[in-house]
């Protein structure tokens, strides 16, 4: 049974929704699913914008065949070769053998690698600028290398001002029919997902989305269709400037992000300690994990969203606790800039965490700032520490006064 959805009066949706799949990447969760956007362009020619997922594929086609009605497909345009995307190429190709394939170099070098059996068909090389004409709608390819991938690129439709952004603007959670961004509160329970998708997915690449930003400055967009998530048709600049914000490492929000690594309790007890203390001194904006059971795709997320991150851990085997190093690798890979970095150590008789992560953080990072005031603990939070915790909860609030 087809599931589509109109967009514009001949563009529609063919995508599909996934509640199946547990692990995005076999590595994020995604416990409200994801979506597989495809677009099919019902002009004088017919297009599909990339495919899906091959656990996806038997909707799209269902989709295809109904809207197509006996029709051809004339182009398979493809503007990102990942698997969940592009799996479903070779059956759009044995099922409609006549398409002709646009697409960037890369691409086609990913469709060989991938087995892709493209080197009989018509391949149309997009270059960038490059225009098309399908009969009443003419579109413009525009280059997003490490977008995330090295192949990646966009399409303009200028005839309507539609965006076929790929991975850009895109989100975790399953659409359930609700296609477009002003059908759902994007703000109340989608952003998340959407910072988290983009932190994690795309975060290490931050120049070359601004370089992309400042292409579709350039065009007169009137909606966004992403390959996962809602359509944007409405209120796109509120979701264009988190993009710029996040792409340029820069905070949402004023804030605290409180990770503890704890084995026993203790250096739970001294995080739970700080943001108290933090909230009697007015700044309530704080949200405290343990690294050991909040997945760090999620550690990731609130990362970029807040500016100020207190990473509290016991001393490991002579070492940072191993949960609190992955999580500091993990925000090296992504690239993560431009926090203000505070420390709880922890250590029965060789209290090591503090300085290693301070090493870390001022010998693998980038514009990071560590501040002075240290919390050590041997042990358990005593008190005769409660002018130290005072004084840390005070460094960090005045640290925000200074970057206002």
């Amino acid at each position: 049974m087809y599931c589509v959805r109109n967009i514009t009066e001949d563009l529609y949706w063919v995508g599909a929704n996934d509640h199946r799949l547990h692990l995005f990447e076999n590595i994020h969760p995604i416990p409200r699913g994801v979506s597989y956007n495809a677009y099919l362009l019902l002009d004088e020619e017919t297009v599909l914008f990339d495919t899906v997922d091959w656990s996806a594929c038997r909707q799209l086609l269902e989709n295809m065949e109904y809207l197509l009605k006996g029709r051809d497909l004339d182009y398979l345009v493809i503007n990102h070769m990942e698997p969940d995307h592009g799996a479903s190429i070779e059956e759009i190709l044995l099922r409609y053998p006549k398409v002709k394939i646009i697409s960037t170099e890369k691409a086609f070098m990913f469709m060989r690698q991938f087995g892709f059996d493209v080197d009989g068909r018509e391949l149309i090389q997009a270059n960038e600028g490059d225009t098309r004409s399908f009969g009443k709608h003419t579109v413009t390819f525009v280059h997003a290398p490490m977008v995330h991938w090295p192949e990646a690129m966009v399409t303009f439709d200028l005839t309507n001002g539609v965006l076929f952004s790929a991975d850009a603007f895109g989100s975790f959670g399953a659409l359930d029919g609700k296609l477009f961004n002003d059908e759902v509160d994007f703000e109340k329970d989608w952003i998340d997902d959407a910072r988290r998708y983009f932190t994690n997915i795309v975060g290490k690449y931050g120049p070359h989305v601004q370089a992309l930003l400042k292409k579709a400055a350039t065009l007169d967009i009137k909606m966004v269709c992403p390959l996962h998530g809602p359509v944007w048709r409405s209120n796109l600049g509120w979701f264009i400037d988190k993009y710029d914000h996040w792409s340029r490492y820069e905070p949402e929000e004023k804030g605290v992000l409180i990770a503890y690594a704890s084995m026993y309790g203790n250096t739970e007890a001294a995080a739970q300690a700080l943001a108290a203390k933090l909230c009697e001194k007015g700044m309530t904006n704080v949200e405290v994990y343990d690294v050991s059971n909040t997945h760090v795709s999620q550690l990731i997320s609130e990362t970029f969203r807040l500016s100020h991150v207190v990473l509290a851990s016991v001393t490991y085997n002579l070492g940072i606790y191993p949960v609190m190093h992955s999580y500091l690798m993990d925000m090296k890979a992504l690239n993560l800039q431009k926090r203000t970095i505070a420390i709880i150590e922890n250590g029965s008789w060789a209290c090591r965490s503090g300085d290693l992560m301070q090493k870390f953080i001022d010998g693998e990072m980038k514009d990071m700032t560590v501040l002075n005031e240290r919390l050590s603990l041997a042990s358990s939070l005593h008190p005769d520490k409660e002018t130290e915790l005072d004084t840390l909860a005070d460094g960090i609030i005045e640290s925000m006064k200074e970057e206002a």
